[in-house]
């Protein structure tokens, strides 16, 4: 039956006013709550001075009543916070490299995008970073110190103490989240590491991915490393894989791709929004290990380093004196080699190839992003906005990383703390790589199959002159890296002095420079967070006045345990319970009493280097210094004090995925190693339901990569399994061809004790009848790599094994149902205590 209309208009007339009633009563109910003091009334303050963002929307200009000939449509005009002049501004950010390697900085590799950018504007030999990549990151972005931006560590050992836990908080918006309020247009690429680990898959959550902290377009991976040529690759929040080959057909390599990526950016800037000013965070996995280069790049390093990493460091030492990079360099002493570290006269002549082909691939591999960046320098000369492109190129997030220990081939190897030796290492390469043209196998050094890292006396010589390296805070060789920076239009140039600065900054000094340059209020309140204070300091005073005397008056240093606190020239330190060069074990920790430290007192005003401790002749100044330290400590959420060791002290409050059992099926790709099942470290079986066609070939499983991993995958018919002990040790399994059909395979890996480096079974059915069995003699008891994945039906990024390599990703053609795993106890993982480095 057909309702009246007139019906319809009076339903919707009291439909509307009943809606009208109950608004009211409800209006009411809030009003009597808010007067009897019920309900806090919502923060609504929005203000056009940018210490409330967003700022408020802009009213209409128009008029809307009845009828169009009585209405007016006139466009509202947006607001311009900026000034007309505001830059364009790139930050180019290094990762592990240390003060002294730079030929600009006296050092040997050739890195002509910083001295060009030196030759046109300043450099800064007294700044510093956290000691460690995530922190430094942080501290970067948001302006704050590391702990207050919550990362005192970096995110894979993120805790449950606010000053630790890996995520940066919505307290502390970060400078692309500001930018874009007032209309830059952001862009980040390379290497993001602020994302806790656990939630690097494809379920997020996105919020603490780049795009969620103010980038408009993301492209580059999440983790702390990855390789350069199979890189675990992200556009904005999704997994993508990198090409064989470049644009120009020469193989792939990540920081090429980089750069490729960003002047693509720009010029998409260009032509869809020129007339807005961008921000872009470009921050390669370079050099971080794998130390990952083309040999032909290595060709002008050969022979350079053959007298060893001691010659190296008092060659570079000395040019830096002949120089105004060091201030007093009459006066600069060297500092010594650390206690545990080998003189190069130590190195046997057999494994002097070894370690000179290590440090040739690092330097090439260092020389190689500095070109890269380089392009992206010369894309804004060719687009004729060079000129007002403010440039901070930060070499280096922290000192050069002693993460390969004695020289590696598997980076993670030193890290898990298996044993074994160079001669061991030299031996796999040889048996594995050798071939009649290199016996050695040395040149498969700096490739897809290894994770090659250099001798950490090699990070210790391109740090000079300062003490130590990567991971200590307590010393320079960790903190202090150089700056240059260059904006044409506004920072000037002087041909007849050296351009440096040396007022002591950190790097939560650049928010807050960049925020007084544009003349932006940091925002007290960012949608609807009321905001922590920024804790750096503007750098802009010393931009036109090198003799300038500090405006930064303090700043705290800490990273598992090692520690100092600068204040007004004076700085005092601890170097505290780790030698990144050494293993150190869980009870030593477990044994260490932050308050039975040593401490260390310098005067900087006199002594650039660290070398003169004066705490025996100025024990007042340096109880002063203590206790400053712990006040400012206790401010930024430092305590407790080596809080990022905890993990290494109680593996089992590792990140890690909180399930034990799962089922899987070809969807499973690009599963991060630290939500995966822990296929390698704890038993478990593996349950497949999968359709044969007879002769079959391809991966049903993998986890991790060519550094280290295991798999298992067909060929020819046959069932394969095999675990790659970090390329030491090979552990396989193979069955003899199974027919075509339906069939239920099982893979059952029973640990045989719960000890670090347990030998481990590993029996294969089919059908419920056993086909093929090894055992796995020493097993890995932490991670296999920092950013491979477990992937079904392939083998994603760098392959498990070199029975398949060459046809990567070598994907299964038969039907894979399910993969189910089940762990045989969650109790029964088999940790190891860490050595420091960590994937940090």
């Amino acid at each position: 039956m057909r309702v009246n209309p007139f019906y319809e208009v009076l339903s919707m007339f009291f439909h509307g006013l009943l809606h009208r009633i109950l608004k009211g009563v409800v209006a009411v109910a809030i009003a009597t709550s808010l007067l009897l003091g019920s309900i806090t009334p919502p923060v609504l303050a929005q203000t056009a001075d940018g210490t409330s963002l967003p700022f408020p929307p802009v009213p209409s200009a128009s008029t809307a009543n009845e009828t169009l000939q009585d209405s007016e449509m006139i466009r509202r005009e947006e607001p311009k916070y900026l000034p007309d002049d505001a830059p364009n501004i790139l930050i180019i950010l290094l990762d592990d490299v240390g003060f002294g390697e730079a030929e600009a900085f006296g050092g040997e590799i050739h890195a002509p995008t910083i001295q060009r950018l030196w030759n046109e504007g300043i450099a800064y030999n007294t700044f510093h970073t956290t000691a460690v990549c995530s922190p430094t990151r942080a501290a970067l972005l948001t302006g704050r110190n590391h702990h207050n931006a919550h990362t005192g560590t970096i995110t894979e050992r993120a805790l449950d103490w606010d000053g630790y836990m890996g995520t940066i908080p919505k307290t502390t918006a970060t400078l692309p989240e500001v930018l874009r309020e007032y209309g830059y247009k952001t862009a980040a690429f390379g290497k993001w590491h602020n994302t806790p680990a656990n939630e690097t898959s494809k379920m997020g959550p996105f919020d603490r991915w780049p795009t969620g902290h103010g980038f408009d377009y993301f492209y580059g991976f999440l983790a702390g490393e990855t390789s350069q040529y199979e890189p675990r690759l992200f556009e904005n929040t999704n997994a993508i894989e990198p090409p064989h080959e470049l644009p120009n057909g020469e193989p792939y390599h990540l920081s090429e791709d980089l750069a490729n990526q960003a002047i693509t950016w720009l010029r998409n800037h260009r032509s869809y929004s020129p007339d807005k000013p961008f921000f872009m965070y470009w921050t390669p996995g370079a050099a971080h290990g794998p130390h990952h280069i083309f040999d032909e790049a290595t060709v002008k390093y050969k022979g350079q380093f053959d007298d060893g990493w001691d010659a190296l460091r008092a060659r570079t030492f000395e040019r830096q004196k002949g120089f105004e990079w060091l201030p007093l360099a009459a006066d600069a002493v060297d500092t010594p080699r650390p206690e545990g570290m080998e003189a190069w006269t130590e190195i046997p002549d057999d494994e002097r190839d070894f370690q000179t082909r290590l440090m040739e691939l690092y330097a090439a591999f260092v020389e190689d992003v500095d070109t890269q960046a380089g392009k992206i320098v010369t894309e804004l000369d060719e687009e004729g906005i060079r000129d007002n492109t403010l440039i901070f190129y930060i070499w280096g997030d922290n000192g050069g990383s002693a993460g390969g220990i004695n020289g590696t081939i598997s980076e993670l190897l030193g890290q898990n703390q298996i044993p074994n030796t160079v001669a061991e290492q030299m031996l796999a390469l040889e048996t594995q790589f050798g071939t009649e043209e290199d016996p050695s196998g040395l040149s498969a050094l700096g490739t897809s199959k290894t994770d090659n890292m250099h001798n950490a006396a090699w990070s210790w010589a391109g740090d000079a002159p300062f003490r130590y390296t990567k991971l200590l805070a307590s010393h320079f060789g960790g903190t202090r890296n150089p700056l240059v920076i260059s904006w044409p239009a506004k920072i000037s140039h002087d041909p007849n002095t050296a351009n440096v600065r040396s007022q002591f900054h950190h790097v939560n000094d650049i928010a807050p420079t960049i925020y007084d340059i544009l003349d932006i209020t940091p925002p007290e309140e960012f949608y609807g967070f009321i905001q922590d204070p920024i804790d750096g300091v503007s750098m802009e005073y010393t931009f036109d006045d090198p003799d300038a005397p500090d405006q930064k008056t303090i700043q705290y240093f800490d990273n598992f345990g090692s520690r100092g606190i600068y204040f007004d020239g004076w700085f005092a330190s601890a170097f505290g319970p780790l030698s990144p060069w050494e293993t150190a074990s869980s009870e030593d920790l477990a044994n260490w009493d932050s308050r039975e430290d040593v401490w260390e007192l310098y005067d900087l005003t006199t002594d650039f280097t660290q070398q003169n401790d004066l705490a025996a002749e100025e024990p007042e100044i340096l109880e002063i210094m203590k206790q400053l330290f712990l006040e400012e400590a206790e401010a930024n959420k430092v305590f407790p004090i080596g809080g990022g060791l905890w993990t290494r002290i109680n593996p089992e409050d590792r990140v890690a995925t909180p399930y034990t059992s799962w089922t899987f099926d070809t969807s499973t790709t690009r599963m991060p190693e630290f939500t995966a099942p822990g296929l390698g470290r704890e038993s478990n079986t593996v349950t497949i339901d999968v359709d044969l066609n007879g002769n079959d070939n391809g991966v049903i499983y993998a986890l991790g990569g060519s550094g280290g991993g295991l798999t298992f995958f067909m060929e020819d018919g046959k069932l394969k399994y095999e675990y790659n002990m970090m390329l030491l040790d090979r552990y396989k399994a193979e069955s003899a061809v199974i027919p075509s059909g339906n069939h239920t395979i099982e893979v059952k890996t029973t640990f045989t004790s719960l000890e670090p480096l347990a030998p481990a079974n590993v029996v294969i059915k089919v059908d419920g009848t056993e086909v093929a069995s090894t055992t796995v003699e020493r097993t890995v008891p932490g991670a296999f790599t920092a950013s491979e994945t477990f992937d079904v039906g392939m083998d994603l990024g760098s392959s498990v094994s070199l029975d398949y390599a060459d046809n990567a990703p070598f994907s299964f053609n038969g039907i894979i149902n399910t993969v189910k795993v089940e762990l045989a106890n969650s109790q029964e993982a088999h940790f190891l205590p860490e050595l420091p480095g960590l994937l940090d």
